[in-house]
């Protein structure tokens, strides 16, 4: 092989890598933000990138396009490891065309998610772009469609992440609603299906990119994204994290890892945990932490309905989905957006055979307008058809209140809870005792000393776990100190699960 071709080979290789030119890095430079291709450095192992496409460029001649063609055409695919082990990722690239999506563009990431579902391994996207390119026409819109169908095939198959690191507009936010997880960069991230420009045309409302898309407002308000990250370096580093608890595909169990942590550590504290005033708060945080390895928790939507906790850990070094209501937050209830959050992520878990352990203390579902017509029965739903139709291991600890049908919904043994235990100051029963008292005994509503002396009745005979525990309905009631031990025990009787649904085409879950 002649010296000649071996030159013009790296030449254009090293073009490839400038992509938009060393003023337009330094410009990414100047917002806080990494390039395309130092983002994918930070996110991999090192030396482990495979890069596919490089030479690609868009095929368009309008508009003076045919004089402005730069290889990779905006995005950069490939696959490496993470741990050793095989993702593959696209970069969007701003400083190529503002990383706007042609055709070129779409069939390269179209290409590389194919290739991840063949060889069943999660796709990781890092968004930086500003929507379509216009000068395409419809064949960019195509592109869009193109992606959304790949990643609809991937659900359930393959984890997809998309990392939003810049702008995202347009058609280009579909593509991460569809995926497992969104994580945004606070400050240099926005997203939004329509601009502030267009907003304002349309509605007069005047508004900034930060108030209609930022980090803030879809980790917080909307939900749309399920974490916000200082800035790049955090969100890289915190998907690596991310994937470490993760099977590759639907088609292998999730990892197990080698736990430094005993698996019959008992936890003192956790028995004065639970405060003797049925009316304080506590962080179901603390339990959490204190139960899974090494305080290890990796929370899911975190700033976004915070009266329900969903996050990863381990529990002897077996990865497990943990949902737990937050009795710090509006007591721990159930409403619109935390039974929105909690059962997607039940179904993530359920897709890749991760064991359920759910931690209960909820008074019940939000009552009011506002939640009713927001379609709380609807949302509410979710969740209960979520768990009911799981068929991993599911474990459940009842610790305080479990009332009315927030208790069924909560992973309930009525939902096919494998094991079902209650902590010794569990109550589970319609509702509480005052409210019970002053529906059953209306009659006595002017008599204050009979009406306290119904609730201290009622408190006796249900504020406690042995009603439920003589029916079956707990599997027993045990020491909050020794949760961890029995967890690990229970999960490795339930190592060789399997339990079917009906066959179906798929289910109608209410959206």
């Amino acid at each position: 092989m002649s010296q000649a071709i071996l030159e013009e080979l790296e030449r254009r290789r090293a073009a490839a890598k400038l992509g938009g030119g060393q003023k337009r890095s330094e410009s990414q430079h100047a917002k806080g933000k990494l390039t395309a291709r130092e983002r994918i450095e930070v996110l991999l192992d090192e030396g482990s990138f495979e890069e596919t496409d490089m030479f690609v460029e868009h095929r368009s001649h309008d508009f003076g396009m045919d004089q402005q063609r730069i290889p990779g055409d905006g995005v950069v695919t490939g696959r490496g490891t993470i741990g050793g082990r095989l993702v593959y990722v696209f970069s969007k690239d701003f400083t190529v065309f503002g990383g706007s999506l042609s055709g070129a563009h779409a069939a390269k990431i179209v290409k590389i998610q194919k290739m991840a579902l063949t060889a069943g391994a999660p796709i990781i996207g890092l968004f930086d772009a500003g929507g379509a390119r216009i000068q395409e026409g419809v064949e960019s819109l195509a592109g869009y469609a193109d992606i959304f169908l790949q990643n609809t095939l991937a659900s359930g198959v393959i984890p997809q992440i998309s990392v939003i690191m810049g702008p995202c507009a347009g058609g280009d936010v579909y593509s991460p609603a569809i995926t497992d997880f969104i994580f945004m960069v606070k400050d240099t991230s926005y997203m939004y299906v329509t601009g502030p420009d267009v907003v304002k045309t349309v509605t007069n409302e005047v508004v900034s990119h930060e108030d209609l898309g930022g980090a803030r407002v879809h980790a917080g308000k909307s939900g749309v994204a399920d974490g916000a990250f200082e800035n790049d370096l955090e969100a890289l580093s915190e998907v690596r994290r991310l994937i470490g608890f993760l099977p590759l595909s639907n088609r292998e169990k999730p990892p197990v890892r080698d736990s430094y942590d005993e698996a019959d550590r008992d936890e003192a504290s956790l028995d004065t945990l639970v405060p003797t005033n049925p009316n304080q708060p506590y962080d179901m945080k603390e339990l959490i932490l204190k139960t899974v390895d090494e305080a290890d928790f990796f929370e899911i939507g975190a700033d976004f309905a915070k009266n329900i906790v969903c996050g990863l850990g381990r529990l002897d070094g077996q990865t497990v989905g943990i949902v737990a209501n937050q009795p710090q937050v509006l007591a721990g209830v159930l409403d619109i957006d935390s039974s929105r959050k909690a059962a997607r992520f039940v179904r993530f878990c359920d897709a890749f055979h991760i064991p359920l352990v759910t931690l209960v203390d909820v008074p019940g579902f939000m009552p009011g307008t506002k939640q009713e017509y927001g379609a709380l029965i609807k949302h509410g739903a979710k969740l209960l058809f979520a768990y009911a139709e799981a068929t991993v291991p599911k474990l459940t600890v009842i610790t305080r209140k479990a009332y009315g049908g927030a208790y069924d919904v909560m992973s309930s043994k009525h939902l096919r809870g494998d094991v079902n235990y209650a902590w010794p100051t569990a109550e589970i029963a319609v509702m509480g005792a005052k409210g019970a008292v002053e529906i059953i005994f209306r009659k006595e509503a002017g008599d204050p000393e009979a009406l306290a002396a119904r609730e201290a009745e009622y408190k006796e005979r249900f504020a406690n776990p042995f009603v439920a525990a003589g029916l079956g309905y707990i599997d027993d009631v045990i020491m909050p100190h020794g949760t961890r031990r029995r967890l690990i025990k229970a999960l490795k009787t339930l190592k060789n699960k399997t339990q079917e649904n009906p066959w179906k085409k798929h289910d109608n879950i209410p959206l």
